[in-house]
């Protein structure tokens, strides 16, 4: 037998993230792009982090892997900056 208590829970937790979202952007449009390049960035560093530590790139690719990473994390500050200046303005 299937338990369906989880995808009417996750159903109904959908429309809620959605209408936060909506409100979120309503207030300001630029919300929704810092949040995404986010949350990229964090996911592209761990993967750099964790294909670097399996020995994934050439000697001659590392400069260049190291660049696209401390880009990434230029990225993660500017949107903490970002976050940290909304929740001042809201305040």
């Amino acid at each position: 037998m299937v338990d369906n208590t989880t995808n009417t829970e996750t159903e109904a937790e959908a429309p809620t993230e959605m209408a936060n979202a909506a409100t979120a952007e309503a207030v300001d449009p630029n919300a929704q792009i810092y949040e995404t390049s986010n949350r990229a960035a964090r996911s592209m560093i761990a993967v750099i982090d964790t294909m670097t530590q399996r020995g994934a790139f050439k000697g001659e690719e590392l400069s260049t892997i190291g660049q696209l990473r401390d880009q990434c994390v230029s990225l993660i500050q500017m949107a903490e900056n970002y976050q940290q200046e909304q929740a001042q303005n809201q305040d």
